[in-house]
């Protein structure tokens, strides 16, 4: 049986609503699901509240925090968040505003090469109340400038050193770590490998200090993943004494060859995993959301 524990809602970056995604679990015969949007915990009270119709599915409230160490990108995913937890929800409103900011810039960068977005714009591709990303204004521009697809308009405006591109204020992963610690969570390196090369050198470097920082578990399984780098952090987990973990990084249409619980169908994260990182939980954890006033 296989279980994912890396999926995006369009409460951050993906299409599909975070209500949706259980069923879609159920139908991949998944036997864990985790919702771990990019620094918000906004879609978790709908994901959550389908517990009960799909009680074949372990629903997992989690979260993807950014962090960066020099000009590298490190991602830290939460599960079994208390995503009540006001460490958390303090260091999220301080993301949150760091993202409004970087969005701001990049609207007035892309009105000066000729490309007008509007909050309405964004809102219209169903971006919810989430903050705008890369990948929203990736969707907008496909849309409303006749790009071919989403990879064009990262290659010509929005990567890296790109002519719209708008670097952003992160924080260290140790800050990442600790917030999800402090919400009595389970923290993982995601995607450790950042391309095809192995970057054996970089993550050993960086994982003494992750790990003394509280950091539990490492994305083993993923959908970019060639054989050859699953192999590596296989090694590397048991070399650090951390735990595994592993997820397709769904986005549903934003990724269209990326499939819920297989990836592009070279994926398998296998459900024996869940038994270590279920004795990694904190007793205080909230799994499901808080009733509404009446």
């Amino acid at each position: 049986m296989a279980i994912d524990l890396h999926i995006h809602s369009s409460a951050s970056d993906g299409t599909v609503a975070p209500g949706e995604l259980p069923a879609l679990a159920a139908a991949a015969n998944l036997t864990a699901a985790a919702l771990t949007d990019h620094d918000t915990v906004d879609g978790l009270d709908d994901f959550l509240a389908c517990q009960n119709r799909f009680p074949q599915v372990e629903l997992i409230p989690g979260v993807e925090l950014s962090s960066r160490i020099g000009a590298r990108e490190i991602h830290i995913v939460g599960l079994y968040i208390d995503y009540h937890n006001s460490f958390l929800q303090d260091f999220l409103q301080q993301m949150r505003r760091s993202r409004i900011e970087r969005a701001t810039l990049m609207q007035a960068k892309l009105r000066s090469l000729g490309y007008e977005i509007t909050w309405d714009d964004l809102l219209a591709i169903g971006m919810s109340d989430s903050v705008p990303g890369r990948p929203h204004f990736a969707q907008v521009l496909v849309k409303k400038y006749n790009f071919p697809d989403h990879a064009t308009v990262f290659e010509r405006l929005l990567k890296r050193n790109a002519p719209g591109y708008v670097p952003r204020e992160l924080p260290p992963p140790e800050a990442a770590i600790a917030a999800i610690k402090k919400a009595g969570g389970i923290a993982v390196w995601a995607h450790l490998f950042s391309s095809r090369n192995n970057e054996n050198n970089f993550v050993r470097r960086t994982l003494p200090a992750l790990k003394n920082a509280g950091l539990d578990a490492l994305e083993a399984y993923y959908s970019e993943y060639t054989p050859t780098q699953t192999a590596n952090a296989l090694r590397i987990a048991n070399e650090f004494s951390l735990q595994l973990s592993g997820g397709s990084d769904f986005h549903g249409t934003l990724h269209p060859d990326v499939q819920l619980g297989c990836g592009r169908g070279n994926l398998l994260v296998p459900d024996e995993l869940l038994d270590p990182l279920h004795r990694l939980k904190e007793p205080k954890v909230v799994l499901m959301p808080r009733a509404e006033n009446s």
